[in-house]
């Protein structure tokens, strides 16, 4: 259904230092970066890539108001450690994990802010 998700940054070398942990423990692996951009995706597949970049236009990024990224997540732990990860790494805490029923009766999921302001879910949808 997708082909890549771009998000745009203002720190490319914060930004790598931000997501890197948090990608790698969602099992992505660095795809390509250069000065401008860089992008993960799943070891087995080309596609869909997970792409930060500075915005082309050479305007600062702004994060989008209602806008978010939902990350998948094997299990519950994986989204502990995102969490956690993510908060050591800049972030900030938008919502600690949990359950949150109100989605469906296994939604586990957290929810943070990346350095630019960008909101990020980590979520699980299978049982513990």
């Amino acid at each position: 259904m997708l082909s890549h998700i771009t998000i745009g940054i203002t720190d490319l070398d914060r930004s790598i230092r931000f997501y890197q942990p948090l990608l790698h423990a969602l099992g992505l692996v660095p795809k390509f970066a250069d000065k401008n951009w860089a992008a993960w995706k799943h070891p087995s597949a080309d596609r869909p890539l997970f792409v930060i970049t500075m915005p082309f236009d050479g305007k600062p990024a702004t994060p989008g108001n209602g806008q978010m990224f939902a990350l998948l997540a094997a299990t519950r732990a994986v989204v502990n450690e995102c969490h956690k990860l993510a908060l050591n790494q800049g972030g900030t805490d938008a919502g600690k994990p949990g359950l949150r029923p109100d989605y469906h009766p296994n939604y586990y999921g957290a929810y943070v802010r990346d350095p630019d302001g960008n909101k990020l879910c980590i979520c699980c949808h299978q049982p513990e």
